[in-house]
C-alpha cells in the first residue's frame, strides 16, 4: 500500500483538489443553514480558492519542470540570464495563484495594480499550459508515428526538448499581449433586430438595450462602469436590462464603484436578474437593496407589464428567473422558479424572459414553449482562448441570435466586460441593442 509521503507532487495535489471539494459539498449540504452569513461567505469563496489552487498546481508543477527544470540540465543553467529566468517563473506562477485570493482581500472602488497582474498571469497560464500540453502531445505522436526504431543523436533530443517550452512560451506572451489589448477596447454595440410574436404593433421598434456579465470586483470598477453607462444613454433605450454577474462582490465593499448605475434612466425601466456570481457573493438581498436605490429593480421570479406609452392595451410580460446557482448553493429564499415568474402572464400577450444561464432558457422552454424571447448571458463567448471550446460545448446557447421552434428567438450576449482576467481572445465584450419587431 502507497503512503501519501511516497505520491508524487502531482498525485498530492489531486488529493488535496479533491479534499477541498469534499469539504465544500459538506459545507453546502450540513452547514448552509447552520453557519452565519458572513461566515458561510467567507468560508465558501476561501474553498474555491483553495480548490483552484490545489488543481492549478498539478499544472505549475508540469510548468516548472518545462521551462526551469529542463534548461537545469543543459549548458544554460549555467549562464547568466538562468537564475532570473528561474525567479520570473517562479513570481509568475505565484501571482497566477494568488490570483483568486484578490477576492477576498483586493476588492476597491478602482482595481488594484496586483490585482490586475494576478489575473493577467491567470490567464497567461491557461495559455501557457495548453500550449505545452499540445505541443508535448504534438511531440509524442510524432514518436510514435516516426517509428520506436528510429533513435536520434542526443543534441538533436535537447534542442528539440528546448524548443517545446520556448516556442509555448512566445506563443503565450504574443497572445496574451492580443488579449490584453482586445479586452481594454470598449465593448462594441451590437444591433439586432427581433421578430417577437404578438407583440403590439404600438410597440414596433421598441428598443431594448442587454448588459451582461459586467463582473464588478478584482479588475472591473467603476471608470469601466461608467463608460458602459455613457454608451448605454448613448444608445436612448426604452428599456435597459441587465442579466446577471454584474458582481463579484459584497455591495458594502464595492458601493463606490456601482454609483454610475444610478445614471441609467430609461423610460420604461431597468431590470435586473442574479447571476451566478452573486450568489458566490452571498450578499443578494444587500445587493437588491443596492440596486432599488439606483432605480434599478430585481426580478426574483416575478415579472412587470411593460406598457406602451401610446396605448395602456397594449403591452408585454417582462419576467425574470433568480440563477439556477442559487439551487446549487441551497441559498435560502432564492432558486429558479418559472410558474412564479411567469404568474399571470398568458400566451396572449407576448412573454420576454431574462435568464441568467443558457441552460436555464433551455429548460424554461421545455415547461413553456410560448415564451417569445429569452435575454441571456453567462457564457462570455469563451473570454479567451482555449476556455471558448469548452464554453460552447457546454451550453446549449452558446452566443448571439438563436431560433427555437416557430415563435422562440434566444439571445445570448458574450458578456459586457470580463471576469478576473482582463483578456478576451476569440471572443469580443459586447452591448447589444435588441430592436423588438411586432409581426
Amino acid at each position: 500500500m502507497i503512503s501519501f509521503k511516497q505520491l508524487p507532487l502531482e498525485a498530492k495535489a489531486a488529493v488535496a483538489a479533491g479534499v477541498v471539494f469534499f469539504s465544500m459539498m459538506l459545507s453546502r449540504s450540513y452547514l448552509a443553514e447552520r453557519l452565519e452569513l458572513r461566515t458561510r461567505r467567507w468560508l465558501l469563496r476561501l474553498q474555491m480558492a483553495l480548490f483552484a489552487n490545489a488543481l492549478m498546481l498539478i499544472g505549475s508543477l508540469h510548468v516548472w519542470r518545462s521551462t526551469v527544470t529542463t534548461f537545469s540540465r543543459s549548458s544554460a543553467a549555467s549562464s547568466f540570464c538562468f537564475m532570473p529566468w528561474k525567479i520570473a517563473v517562479f513570481m509568475f506562477l505565484a501571482l497566477a495563484h494568488s490570483s483568486f485570493f484578490t477576492l477576498l482581500f483586493l476588492v476597491a472602488e478602482e482595481p488594484y495594480f496586483f490585482s490586475l497582474a494576478a489575473y493577467t498571469c491567470l490567464g497567461a497560464y491557461i495559455i501557457l499550459i495548453f500550449f505545452l500540453f499540445t505541443l508535448g502531445s504534438v511531440e509524442q505522436a510524432y514518436k510514435f508515428l516516426a517509428g520506436r526504431g528510429t533513435k536520434a543523436g542526443t543534441g538533436n533530443k535537447n534542442s528539440r526538448t528546448a524548443m517545446k517550452p520556448v516556442l509555448a512560451v512566445m506563443l503565450t506572451v504574443v497572445l496574451t499581449v492580443i488579449g490584453l489589448l482586445n479586452a481594454s477596447r470598449p465593448p462594441t454595440v451590437n444591433s439586432v433586430a427581433v421578430p417577437v410574436h404578438k407583440l403590439p404593433s404600438a410597440m414596433n421598434n421598441l428598443k431594448v438595450v442587454l448588459l451582461s456579465d459586467i463582473h464588478l470586483g478584482p479588475t472591473v470598477g467603476k471608470t469601466k462602469l461608467a463608460m458602459i453607462v455613457r454608451m448605454v444613454k448613448a444608445l436612448k433605450p426604452d428599456i435597459t436590462v441587465i442579466v446577471g454577474d454584474l458582481t463579484d462582490s459584497e455591495a458594502e465593499i464595492i458601493r463606490p464603484a456601482v454609483e454610475p448605475l444610478g445614471e441609467l434612466n430609461s423610460p420604461l425601466g431597468t431590470y435586473f436578474v442574479t447571476g451566478n456570481h452573486e450568489y458566490y457573493t452571498s450578499d443578494v438581498s444587500n445587493w437588491f437593496e443596492l440596486l432599488k436605490s439606483f432605480n434599478i429593480r430585481p426580478l426574483h421570479n416575478e415579472n412587470v407589464k411593460i406598457v406602451s406609452p401610446k396605448n395602456t392595451d397594449d403591452w408585454f410580460c417582462l419576467a425574470g428567473v433568480d440563477d439556477i446557482e442559487a439551487d446549487v448553493l441551497r441559498y435560502s429564499g432564492h432558486g429558479m422558479d418559472l410558474k412564479k415568474a411567469l404568474r399571470d402572464c398568458s400566451s396572449e400577450h407576448a412573454i420576454v424572459l431574462l435568464a441568467h444561464q443558457p441552460i436555464a432558457a433551455k429548460w424554461a422552454l421545455q415547461e413553456r414553449p410560448d415564451i417569445n424571447l429569452i435575454l441571456s448571458g453567462h457564457t462570455h463567448g469563451g473570454q479567451m482562448f482555449p476556455l471558448n471550446a469548452g464554453a460552447y460545448f457546454l451550453n446549449p446557447f452558446f452566443v448571439g441570435l438563436y431560433k427555437v421552434g416557430q415563435n422562440t428567438f434566444v439571445y445570448v450576449s458574450p458578456g459586457t466586460m470580463y471576469f478576473g482576467i482582463p483578456m478576451r481572445l476569440g471572443s469580443r465584450a459586447e452591448i447589444t441593442e435588441i430592436i423588438l419587431r411586432s409581426p
